[in-house]
């Protein structure tokens, strides 16, 4: 059976004010059909009322999501998972306006109490509670293109059926009680349902897809590539590249892809390097270099981006990934196939708005040190964060007017950069701004020391026995146990990793905290154009990375879901971080191309 639930409108269930509770209805469907049983909920888990059998659990759902709107209070819906449950609602045209995702609160809740990377799916969750062992989470999906295994009403892929009524209410209850022993309870409620949002905007925009214009994309890659290769080897391009390179060293043949060849050639031509990656190669003199670092950015466009890729991936016009809402330990996105959070800027001419409609691509500016700004409680920094420019307003106040070294100042601090240029410019920093530059210093030492540090809505990051490289695909430093000698060069070098990782954790996770508050009030607001003139042809959320969030929507409500961008984004400061004078401006930019946004 699956599980999830959903709120009803029970008639005199008000909290003394006359207001109606948002109570919850747990929705059991029937292994064998489309069936199952809707038990009401109390919003802390206690039953309030008798089951109730329906034929059809997604149109029980849609009527009693219709049906809560009315009155003004929407319904929230309680489920194991999102990524489970939501895609087969969607397909049955079901759009639900709240939820509580029980996996992803359950990681929050391990990582606060310091057991992040447990199983966190319901069945451990139930064995926790109840003393049973606790079995692994089952694996996620494979990465896959969209296609065929899309007609369940909800995901089976997680593992076998998913526990019953009682598991799934007697969780709930118990993180709700988790959340009130956190250190900060309002706060951490703020996040458990930003991520929740977050995850129907995942599978909203997964069903929904990007437009991707194929014919533009394959006139690219012949542009870029040349002409593909009919025997399946490297395009024409790539194949020039490869015989231009090898007579660069002086040999018939070499392998531009194969780091070890690579490296062979430079020592046989007195460069004795550490890897070929590109900011290695740009200061090594030798004329293969510029022939490398083009082959470089052209395979990597061939390999991740190519027409193998467009023909897996891109499909009736739309690139329809998988996303991955908290998939990076910093609670920044990721996702299972396809690349979309790695789009290089040349693919993106091929993302093209349908006719009669825009692109409205908000992009957030300097968000990392106006969060530092937020957080600190530095007044200075604080009062700076105010205007459009936070470097400008550094250098002014601080730094003579040089905006390079305030910039310099300011992302070394965020980022422990000790040498350098930076020394200077941190000094000035420290000097000027103590609170701020404190505030790292201190999560850093935090992190050195081996302990863990919490974003301000808080989230935790992992032990100093968890590769941050891994969990990060390949975003900041390897962040693992030294072992061995706890004063050996190999243990302090660890120790530095770990106190850069958790110097930046503490902006990181909440900058990824405000852009997902930011994505919830935005989706809301997008909601109430599609109720509106347009309809079910409204707006559309269809693409979030980090800071940047695209709307595809009919040019006549470009200016005002570029109103509501701004107004999410004020939204999402004043959420977090209350009556701060810090500011969070946005560039947004109506565009046809992807490609030509700001």
């Amino acid at each position: 059976m699956t599980v999830v639930s959903v709120p009803p409108l029970p008639a005199g269930m008000s909290d003394g004010a006359g207001r109606i509770h948002g109570v919850l209805v747990a929705v059991v469907r029937d292994e064998d059909g489309d069936g199952g049983l809707l038990q009401s909920l109390h919003p802390d888990g206690r039953l309030a009322g008798p089951a109730e059998r329906v034929a059809d659990v997604g149109a029980a759902v849609a009527a009693r999501e219709t049906a809560g709107r009315r009155p003004g209070e929407p319904p929230r819906w309680l489920w194991a998972s999102t990524a489970a449950t939501y895609p087969g609602l969607l397909r049955r045209g079901v759009r639900v306006d709240r939820c509580h995702d029980v996996e992803l609160t359950e990681a929050l809740l391990l990582g606060q109490a310091g057991r992040w990377g447990e199983p966190r799916g319901l069945a451990a969750a139930w064995a926790r509670l109840t003393g049973a062992p606790v079995p692994a989470d089952p694996p996620s999906r494979a990465a896959a293109p969209p296609g065929d295994g899309q007609g369940a009403l909800f995901e089976m892929a997680y593992g076998p059926p998913p526990l019953g009524l009682d598991a799934l209410v007697r969780v709930y209850a118990d993180q709700q009680a988790r959340i009130a022993e956190t250190e900060h309870p309002g706060r951490f409620r703020l996040l458990v349902a930003a991520e929740s949002a977050g995850a129907l905007v995942a599978a909203e925009m997964g069903a929904t897809g990007l437009p991707w214009r194929a014919d533009v994309h394959d006139a690219l890659l012949v542009e870029l590539l040349g002409e593909p290769s009919p025997m399946g080897g490297p395009p024409r391009r790539l194949a020039e590249l490869s015989a231009r390179i090898a007579a660069a060293f002086g040999v018939r043949q070499l392998h531009a892809e194969s780091p070890a060849e690579l490296l062979r050639a430079f020592a046989r031509a007195g460069f004795d390097l550490p890897n070929t990656r590109a900011w290695v190669l740009r200061g090594v003199d030798h004329p293969a270099v510029p022939l490398l670092l083009e082959y470089k950015e052209l395979y990597r466009i061939w390999t991740a981006h190519g027409w193998t890729w467009r023909e897996a991936w891109v499909r009736g016009g739309r690139f329809r990934p998988e996303y991955v809402p908290a998939g990076v330990v910093s609670g920044r996105w990721a996702t299972r196939g396809g690349g979309a959070l790695q789009i290089p800027k040349v693919v993106r001419r091929a993302v093209r708005a349908d006719p009669g409609w825009r692109f409205v691509v908000a992009d957030a500016g300097q968000l990392e040190p106006r969060v530092l700004a937020a957080v600190s409680g530095d007044a200075r920094l604080a009062a700076a964060g105010g205007s459009g420019d936070l470097y400008a307003a550094l250098a002014r106040d601080s730094f003579g007017g040089d905006r390079g070294r305030a910039k310099l100042a300011l992302l070394g601090a965020m980022y422990g950069q000790t040498g350098g240029e930076a020394i200077p410019a941190l000094a000035v920093l420290r000097r000027s701004y103590p609170t701020a530059f404190e505030y790292v210093e201190a999560a850093a030492r935090t992190g050195e020391g081996g302990g863990l540090v919490r974003s301000w809505l808080g989230r935790t990051c992992p032990p100093s026995s968890v590769s941050v490289r891994e969990s990060e695909e390949g975003e900041g430093p390897v962040v693992e146990s030294a072992g061995g000698d706890p004063f050996g060069p190999r243990a302090r070098a660890a120790a530095r990793a770990r106190g850069r990782f958790t110097r930046n954790f503490v902006i990181q996770a909440t900058a990824a905290e405000w852009a997902l508050t930011l994505l919830a009030g935005l989706r809301n607001g997008l909601a109430g154009l599609r109720a509106g003139p347009a309809g079910a042809g409204g707006a559309e959320l269809v693409f979030f990375q980090h800071d940047e969030v695209l709307v595809h929507c009919p040019a006549e409500l470009a200016d005002q879901v570029s109103a509501l961008v701004h107004q999410a984004a004020t939204q999402a400061g004043r959420l977090l971080f209350g009556d701060s004078p810090v500011r969070f401006p946005l560039d947004v930019s109506t565009v046809d191309c992807y490609a030509d946004a700001a």
